[in-house]
């Protein structure tokens, strides 16, 4: 399994643990509300949805509502599928959330954890916090060391955007401080953190936003529609 589906597939179970949902509502969710990704295509979540139901963690249901009976007639498509958590996948995510490898520091798979942190024991947020920012902290030391062996052959505007990038995540160090602070003070930050409270961007480290330094995960292409 990709990294990239990977992530994927935690984020769509942690949401339908929330509550069962139809694919256009998760794609909503997954690109607008949870901020942990940028925008993708059906055609990237639906063959993981397929993955997830071969796998017994999801079950296909057809819509239930009066409004998806009519409408697909209507239009002339089938009834609309809603997604549902299986106990297996239920059981499943738990034991994703539980967790703590050197995969649950990186940029975007850190922000999926983050995203669902409300459903996450304290000891396990305070290993993954604790994770990220080892990791950043190896990754600042790298970037003060290049800067320093290179800055005499950098022009200005190159200088400078290595120096926003070393900032950005000295920032990201200091929230991450904050949070662990906190955790240790038996302290939960204030409101939901999984769901739609976790679309804030995280360029500026500001506690309560999700970190997405990497944007690896690239869009496919928006004119791909549902099928």
């Amino acid at each position: 399994m990709s990294r990239r589906s990977g992530i994927l597939e935690f984020a769509v179970l942690g949401l339908l643990r929330e509550s069962p949902m139809h694919g256009y509502e998760l794609r909503k969710r997954l690109n607008t509300s949870l901020g942990v990704f940028r925008a993708f295509s059906y055609g990237t979540l639906y063959p993981c949805l397929k993955t997830l139901v071969a796998n017994g963690w999801l079950i296909e249901e057809p819509g239930n509502t009066a409004e998806d009976a009519l409408a697909a007639p209507l239009a002339g498509r089938r009834a609309k599928i809603v997604y549902r958590l299986t106990a297996e996948g239920k059981e499943h995510f738990e034991e994703l959330l539980s967790q703590t490898g050197p995969d649950a520091y990186e940029d975007e798979h850190f922000a999926a954890r983050f995203a669902f942190f409300g459903q996450t024991s304290r000891d396990v947020r305070m290993r993954v916090l604790e994770g990220r920012r080892s990791r950043l902290e190896e990754r600042l030391e790298k970037m003060r060391a290049s800067l320093a062996r290179t800055r005499e052959r950098l022009d200005d505007y190159t200088l400078e955007l290595q120096r926003h990038g070393m900032e950005s995540v000295e920032r990201e160090v200091r929230w991450l401080n904050e949070l662990i602070e906190s955790e240790r003070a038996g302290r939960d930050l204030q409101g939901p953190v999984s769901g739609g409270s976790a679309q804030q961007n995280t360029t500026n480290g500001a506690p309560g936003v999700l970190p997405r330094s990497g944007d690896t995960l690239r869009p496919d292409s928006p004119d791909d529609t549902a099928t």
